[in-house]
């Protein structure tokens, strides 16, 4: 069993156990230090742990605790508010201790419905709603901004980073990392109660693959959402925008990044990327066909053109079409070395205008609306340094 996971079975043991008997009872105590040694033991891995709380899922950080599919424990700690949960290093037992009693009040309180729970002392045990600092010590809680105002993104950058590394060295996908992604960037969406786009604004464009996947992971799921498709369909239209120009892993930086026009050649290279990235998604995950269906198709017009070159005409799948018009709007809404960024309302007005040659009408009138309704915010991510070891 991982760390994470180890420590959240004791964590939920102890709980349960200090419902059932009295502070100073022996096998309460027993309970407490084991979930504390467990915290311990976790920190040496990971010094300040996030896990978050969505539904039947846990997430530690970006990645998914796998072997705790399912926790009974979840839903009880999000119905009783707690859905993020961070510790920082130098917890004393004593905290830790006060911190459980507080967990179980929330959770025996949520049962029945009665009012919040009192105030802890400890600032080094943070918990609350998603999109929240949560709660700690200090005699004032003040909310924090909302998540997608204080969230760089840049843990997600790093992963990208790192799963594209795997994919050029090994011609492998990693699928967990990448699903961990989409969930966490849902996170960051719906942060403040609202579905706001949470976008990166690219520093150096030798990043444009990394922010560029974010953005139309974002993008997509938001339009995912914004017609109406249930949680699954949204979460895996977001791993196909994720993974929609996994192809380009192997094009040479310097074709990517080249200022002036192509050359037929250098064309060529580029205009092979969504074959390419269809193959490795379908050679590596073989139940991603979906994210392979978009990977080959998101170049393709309504019309026919763009490329690859269909030998018989037929309709693309919705979800391509989807993250083809996501795709062209958070390119034209890039900086890139030959144009300056469009303003927004300059590429809804273009996605307008292609309607019903480059782009699906009503898929172009439903992204813009959605554009138009929802907020924008684009961060600068933070230094990223080298993304972590694989």
């Amino acid at each position: 069993m991982s760390l994470p996971a180890s420590f959240l079975t004791t964590f939920g043991r102890s709980i349960a156990t200090m419902s059932l008997y009295k502070e100073g009872h022996a096998a309460r105590e027993r309970a407490v230090r084991g979930a504390y040694d467990a915290l311990l033991r976790l920190q040496e891995e990971e010094p300040r742990p996030l896990f978050t709380f969505l539904g039947d899922e846990v997430v530690c950080g970006t990645r998914p605790v796998r072997d705790l599919k399912s926790w009974e424990w979840g839903p009880r700690l999000a119905g009783a508010g707690i859905q993020r949960l961070e510790f920082e290093p130098g917890v004393q037992l004593e905290d830790f201790e006060e911190f459980l009693e507080e967990v179980l009040a929330r959770v025996t309180m949520a049962v029945l419905g009665t009012a919040d729970a009192r105030q802890m002392r400890s600032t080094r045990i943070r918990f609350g709603a998603v999109g929240m600092k949560g709660e700690g010590g200090g005699d004032e809680q003040e909310p924090a901004p909302p998540a997608t105002t204080n969230l760089s993104l840049s843990d997600e950058a790093h992963t990208i980073r790192w799963l594209h590394e795997r994919v050029q060295q090994e011609r492998r996908l990693p699928l967990a990392e990448a699903e961990a992604v989409v969930r966490s960037l849902s996170l960051a969406m719906h942060g403040d109660q609202q579905l706001v786009m949470p976008l990166l604004t690219l520093r150096n464009f030798d990043e444009y693959t990394t922010t560029h996947s974010l953005n139309v992971a974002v993008l997509a799921m938001g339009l995912a959402e914004h017609v109406n498709l249930d949680a699954r369909d949204v979460r895996a239209f977001g791993v196909a925008g994720l993974l929609h120009d996994i192809g380009k892993v192997n094009i040479p930086i310097d074709v990517l990044t080249k200022p002036g026009k192509l050359t037929p050649e250098e064309r060529a290279i580029i205009n092979q990327h969504p074959v390419e990235g269809a193959r490795i998604i379908i050679e590596t995950e073989e139940h991603l066909d979906l994210a392979a269906v978009v990977a080959y198709e998101h170049h393709i017009m309504l019309d026919g053109g763009g490329y690859p070159q269909l030998n018989f005409a037929r309709k693309c799948h919705e979800a391509s079409k989807m993250v083809h018009i996501c795709d062209v709007y958070d390119a034209l809404r890039t900086n890139r070395p030959y144009r300056a960024a469009w303003p927004a309302e300059k590429v809804l007005n273009y996605i307008m205008e292609k309607a019903g040659s480059e782009f699906d009408p009503r898929l172009a009138r439903d992204f813009t609306e959605m554009m138009r309704l929802r907020e924008e915010r684009r961060a600068l991510a933070d230094d990223w340094g080298e993304p972590p070891a694989a």
